[in-house]
């Protein structure tokens, strides 16, 4: 057996996993009753001509009509492109994420472990001690399409691509996977210019989290990034309009001073948050050419700029977004 020709265990960090279903359910969990409703996939947005409100088509024909809308909608955002931000790019490469559970506990240290050889790699992280997340980046491929949709079909490929390059207990952990929790997709990218010029609101609509600024999972920080905006954007809003008083003005008036102190806490929160984004995207869409490329002299170079730019590899994850 061929062992890896890179390995990296960073034990001196403090990393921590978890399921994103757990994360959701506390997060919902402080919510009143009926806040969220499911079943709603937004298809269009355009604006009431009278009153300049956002009116939301929902896939079942339901329309919405809102003061304010904020698109969270992912990396096919409806949202992004009524904003006329451009189509999320696609990288060569794909990722297979999943939960492997150990009964009697799994043994591995408290450190998140990266493995890698030739286009391939192999990231292994303790959620506790049962439980470990991995995923597999790789080139896609024309029959990774196929394989997405089914979970055997993707423990079973994943396993075939890396059996000869990786540990015998690594393969058995993944042949041992959780099938519900398996996701194959393709990696897709917001590139950093296009995070520096885009247009991320129209009046009283904005975007956050990967339908802003999608990026590789190179760096780990995709759904850190989009709990930050989460955090900004409520303390820009709550600035502005949190604790505003109204007097007794026609009700046309105050929707028209409200409108602007929206449009006022969305330009603070693009502000803030345009900075950081682009160091992300740079990092990430660095690290993935890295991963791409096949030229000793291509990789040096990327190698340079990755630490003339970013010297302080954890740097990123030390970021403090405030409070809410």
């Amino acid at each position: 057996m061929k062992s890896p020709g890179e390995v990296i265990s960073f034990m001196n960090e403090e990393f921590r996993c978890l399921k994103r279903s757990d994360l959701i359910s506390a997060l919902t969990n402080n919510l009143p009753l009926d806040t969220i409703r499911f079943g709603c996939q937004t298809v269009a947005l355009n604006l009431d001509p009278q009153t300049s409100h956002s009116i939301v088509h929902l896939h079942d024909g339901t329309m919405i009509k809102a003061e304010v809308v904020i698109g969270c909608d992912g990396v096919n955002s409806v949202l992004a492109d009524w904003l006329g931000l451009k189509t999320a790019r696609q990288l060569p490469l794909c990722a297979v994420r999943g939960f492997t559970n150990y009964p009697n506990g799994h043994g591995f240290s408290n450190e998140f472990v990266r493995m890698r050889r030739n286009h391939s790699a192999l990231g292994i992280t303790p959620v506790d001690d049962k439980l470990v997340h991995w995923y597999v980046p790789r080139l896609w491929t024309p029959q990774d399409l196929r394989i997405s949709k089914e979970a055997k079909l993707i423990r079973d490929s994943t396993v075939e691509s890396i059996r000869e390059d990786y540990p015998a207990d690594m393969i058995e952990m993944i042949r041992n996977c959780d099938l519900e929790s398996l996701s194959l997709q393709r990696l897709r990218y917001r590139p950093p210019w296009e995070i520096l010029l885009g247009n991320f609101s129209k009046g009283t609509v904005t975007v956050a989290g990967d339908a802003m600024h999608v990026m590789g999972p190179f760096v780990g920080q995709g759904g850190s990034s989009a709990l930050e905006d989460a955090v900004v954007l409520a303390r820009c809003l709550g600035r502005e309009i949190g604790g505003s008083s109204s007097s007794k003005r026609e009700e046309e008036v105050e929707v028209i001073i409200q409108a602007k102190r929206v449009r006022k806490a969305f330009d603070q929160y693009i502000k803030e948050r345009t900075m950081r984004i682009l160091r992300l995207s740079t990092e990430s869409y660095l690290t993935g050419l890295l991963m791409q490329s096949s030229f000793s002299v291509m990789k040096f170079m990327i190698l340079m700029l990755l630490l003339i730019l970013f010297p302080n590899f954890f740097s990123h994850t030390r970021y403090d977004c405030g409070l809410l």
